[in-house]
């Protein structure tokens, strides 16, 4: 049975620089938004608010859903991604906190220099995430209905 990953992400904007985190997959060093897996019986916001904090050490309150995205890794066809994306405010950073196993770093890049290290993204969506925000997409939170919180 087809089964889609869910995931979720975070576009975080400061003084025109987007967060990103600096992760070592398979041996190779790639960036990504701060993203990560829904978990059973989590909302989608809420996942998108711990990832962020897990990943970053920053802690992020969502305010606009910026897109939903689907994709296929072309060398993995069996998976598909189902990415829920956000945008919103960062209110704390804990400073000792340890980033999740295989992140390396976060950074704080420019759209374009984002754009110039195109080689090191995860996947396609690290850019279109950016450019979705920088094109102003936000869709209010409350257009995803959440029955197992009700």
């Amino acid at each position: 049975m087809f089964k889609p990953n869910t995931t979720v992400a975070a576009v975080i904007e400061r003084d025109g620089r987007f967060l990103f985190v600096q992760e070592r997959i398979l041996g190779e060093l790639k960036l990504n938004q701060p993203a990560g897996h829904l978990e059973q019986h989590e909302s989608i916001v809420a996942a998108a608010v711990r990832e962020t904090l897990e990943e970053t050490a920053h802690h992020f309150v969502p305010q606009w859903l910026t897109g939903i995205y689907q994709w296929t890794p072309p060398e993995r066809p069996e998976l598909t991604y189902l990415r829920f994306t956000f945008t919103g405010d960062i209110t704390g950073f804990e400073a000792d906190r340890a980033l999740d196993e295989g992140i390396v770093q976060t950074v704080w890049l420019t759209r374009d220099e984002l754009a110039a290290r195109k080689d090191e993204h995860r996947s396609p969506l690290v850019l279109a995430c950016v450019d979705d925000y920088l094109a102003g997409r936000r869709y209010p939170l409350d257009i995803l209905q959440d029955f197992d919180r009700k």
